[in-house]
């Protein structure tokens, strides 16, 4: 049984992520994506381009002195451009440490990502790991 186009190109972003292949993601994504992610944090909020979602990743890695790993679990495609994807992040933040279930729900459009919309089986661990957002 092959995997959609659509759930591989979602793995195929997680590889690139994993490597911090910035190169990669970029060319997964459209001009102007948006990153959604939820809570009131360092890191929340609504990612707008493509070069604002990848400061978000590179973000992730400079805070986290690249300890953040994702480890996938799956990955669900409806075959109309709908991807979810569900995942474990481990991340290291000064005297932080965070493990927390997430998912992740991604919108294609021509063999390109045009939207995420992020989620977390626990906001206010999230909030706490990231710190308040930027004034």
């Amino acid at each position: 049984m092959s995997e959609h186009p659509d759930a591989a190109l979602v793995r195929r972003g997680y590889l690139a992520f994993a490597k911090g292949d910035m190169d990669m993601l970029s060319s997964l994504m459209t001009a102007d994506v948006v990153h959604h992610v939820p809570g009131n944090n360092l890191i929340s909020g609504h990612h707008k381009g493509r070069e604002a979602v990848l400061e978000l990743y590179r973000t992730l890695g400079r805070e986290t002195n690249g300890t953040m790993q994702v480890q996938v679990d799956s990955v669900l495609a409806d075959g109309r451009g709908h991807v979810m994807a569900f995942h474990t992040s481990r991340a290291d933040r000064g005297d932080h440490g965070l493990e927390i279930r997430q998912g992740l729900f991604f919108t294609i459009v021509g063999g390109k990502i045009t939207d995420i919309d992020g989620c977390t089986e626990d906001i206010d661990e999230e909030n706490a790991f990231w710190g308040p957002p930027k004034s």
